[in-house]
């Protein structure tokens, strides 16, 4: 069922497929995105970006900076992170 919504998602959208065939709203909005990662959300993508850099930044001080010197740290190499 969630790779015909998916397949017919861009031409009809998710709530008209759901008013004609017999599927409860609560399991279409619990679906994980699907698809290649060009279709997740700017939010995720930019998520995963930054997980790698947090994860660079904690293993080049030795895996002893904590969330505050992290940030400080992406801070001062132009990094935009909140």
């Amino acid at each position: 069922m969630k790779a015909f919504i998916d397949e017919h998602r861009d031409a009809y959208g998710v709530e008209p497929i759901r008013r004609v065939l017999p599927i409860a709203r609560r399991s279409i909005t619990n679906m994980p995105p699907a698809g290649p990662p060009s279709r997740l959300p700017a939010r995720a993508k930019r998520d995963a970006v930054l997980k790698v850099e947090v994860r660079r930044v904690f293993n080049e001080n030795f895996g002893v900076y904590g969330v505050r010197k992290v940030w400080r740290q992406m801070q001062r190499e132009g990094l935009d992170v909140a």
